[in-house]
């Protein structure tokens, strides 16, 4: 067993649990070195997802990689990609995904129960962290605790800064995190992308509190277009954050939860607080009272994602948000941003990753490596 850690203090919390592990700052040493390691969690910033994951893979290991899966567009397709070549067992850290309530919300809406959806409204109550602020001035002393090269890694560099990035508050730089959509629509609005069996859509338009360079914004509205797939009719999404919600009309004016969706249907509408076991509503309730709806047909993760995953690895099922399924959530929801960052709707050609006529676009999804940090499937 390795542990890895470019923070020192950390490093030594987790070893304390884990005695007989061995230590590395750098986990692309710990990797090359650690040959008898079969699989690996990775559990660091945005921005280094696809670098550890990437590498684990085309060593042979199995991986766990937290949500989003990627830091960018790009760095989700590959990761789909090498997965699938490597035919390594893989799962993303969506946790809702091996809940009980959301696989019986996914039985229930392919069977019918909500008639056709062309309406999905999911919010969240991120971000939690400060977004919407400049770089600041100045630079302050390196902890001697932290690695800060190493931290940054393939990120662009910039001076240390005391409790602006490092530890918690990456998540609202664009250069190292996602923001409140990468943080939570991964959990948010997998239960809506499974059920209704969505893919990429065709088109993304956003509104926000306003670009920034450095930051993701205050607040978004994100509305995602995708086709019809099959039988199942066009469905809009739209994605809320930063205190903004849906109507509470959608749901007879009663008070919307921190985090939920609503799937509104021709015969019936369900609201779901997104990667909670404890369930989901059927409406209008008198309707449902007494609805014991369709048999089960998704196999249960009872003993959770964790377990889900170490039975893939041992040749059991492959876990159901794998990055086959998960690498295509997360290219969805990064193109949320992609529209942050455009202020404009654009028109989305998922099988060359371009957003059709709008070149300023690429750079966000492929973002530039720092020298020595460059990878390839």
């Amino acid at each position: 067993m390795a542990l890895c850690d470019v923070d020192s203090k950390r490093l030594a919390e987790r070893a304390a649990k884990y005695p007989k592990a061995k230590l590395f700052s750098d986990y692309r040493k710990m990797l090359e070195e650690q040959k008898g390691i079969d699989a690996v969690i990775v559990s660091t910033p945005d921005h280094h997802h696809a670098f550890a994951a990437v590498m684990a893979m085309k060593l042979g290991k199995h991986v766990y990689c937290q949500k989003p899966m990627a830091h960018s567009i790009w760095e989700a397709r590959l990761m789909r990609q090498v997965a699938a070549r490597q035919k390594v067992a893989t799962q993303m850290g969506n946790q809702g995904h091996s809940y009980d309530s959301t696989r019986r919300l996914v039985e229930l809406v392919q069977a019918g129960v909500l008639g056709d959806v062309r309406e999905v409204h999911v919010w969240t109550d991120r971000p939690i962290w400060p977004q919407g602020v400049d770089r600041p001035a100045g630079e302050d002393p390196v902890p001697e605790n932290l690695l800060w090269e190493l931290w940054l890694g393939p990120a662009p560099w910039r001076p240390y800064k005391k409790d602006v990035y490092h530890s918690f508050k990456w998540r609202g730089w664009w250069d190292f995190g996602t923001g409140a959509l990468g943080d939570m629509a991964c959990h948010n609005t997998d239960a809506a992308f499974w059920s209704l069996k969505l893919d990429a859509p065709v088109s993304v338009e956003a509104e926000s509190s306003g670009a920034n360079k450095e930051t993701c914004p205050n607040w978004s509205i994100i509305r995602f277009e995708f086709p019809a797939r099959g039988s199942m009719p066009p469905v809009r999404l739209t994605w809320y954050d930063g205190g903004k919600l849906p109507s509470r009309d959608l749901v007879g004016g009663e008070e919307l939860p921190k985090n939920g969706t609503i799937m509104v249907g021709s015969k019936a509408k369900i609201v779901f607080r997104d990667w909670n076991p404890n369930g989901f509503r059927l409406l209008p309730e008198d309707k449902f009272k007494d609805f014991q709806g369709p048999p089960q047909t998704v196999p249960r993760a009872p003993n959770g994602p964790y377990r889900e995953w170490i039975e893939a690895c041992k040749g059991g099922p492959a876990c159901l948000s794998n990055f086959e399924y998960a690498g295509r959530l997360t290219e969805t929801v990064l193109l949320g941003n992609v529209a942050i960052r455009l202020g404009k709707k654009f028109d989305w050609d998922a099988t060359n990753l371009k957003a059709m006529n709008t070149p300023e676009a690429d750079q966000y999804i492929h973002r530039e490596y720092r020298k020595g940090w460059t990878f390839q499937a």
